[in-house]
């Protein structure tokens, strides 16, 4: 019924931009949206975990790496049940998470790139943890003066 009002209101699906039909594409009930979130947060959490895990085999900083990286990919994705594929990707580029969002993505493939091509353990674990920190500063950036906060706290502490 809806489409056959946009047709006779000439609001048909050609003349609709690629945003707008992937957006309508994509549109889900509030209730299916979370129930997604869930699902896509706590498997980002168990490949985390699974991943930390899998650290103290022989061998385990490469599956350590994938798994680790993998989870945070998850749960970071997970919001784009919640927000929308196209929302969230404005919200991550805007001007006061540019950074933050830029250092994160290079952190997943650094972190890729030095345990499964470079073979260099000590480097994939140090982007393991630069990995971390970015996610947490990008976390932070969606809470009103949570940043200012933290620099606060930790100026207080160095000084």
């Amino acid at each position: 019924m809806e489409k056959l009002r946009r047709v006779l209101s000439g609001q048909d699906d050609e003349e609709q931009g690629l945003t707008a039909q992937v957006l309508d594409a994509s549109a889900l009930s509030f209730n299916t949206r979370l129930k997604w979130f869930v699902i896509c947060f706590v498997c980002g959490i168990f490949f985390s975990v699974l991943g930390t895990g899998l650290l103290w085999l022989p061998g385990g900083i490469k599956l350590f790496a994938v798994f680790y990286t993998f989870g945070n990919l998850a749960a970071l994705a997970s919001t784009c049940f919640l927000m929308g594929p196209v929302k969230q990707l404005k919200k991550m580029f805007e001007t006061t998470r540019l950074l933050a969002t830029i250092i994160m993505l290079l952190c997943f493939v650094f972190t890729l790139c030095a345990a499964l091509w470079w073979h260099r353990k000590g480097l994939a674990l140090l982007f393991c943890v630069l990995q971390f920190l970015s996610m947490t500063w990008y976390s932070l950036s969606y809470i009103p003066y949570a940043r200012d906060a933290v620099i606060k706290c930790c100026s207080s502490l160095l000084s």
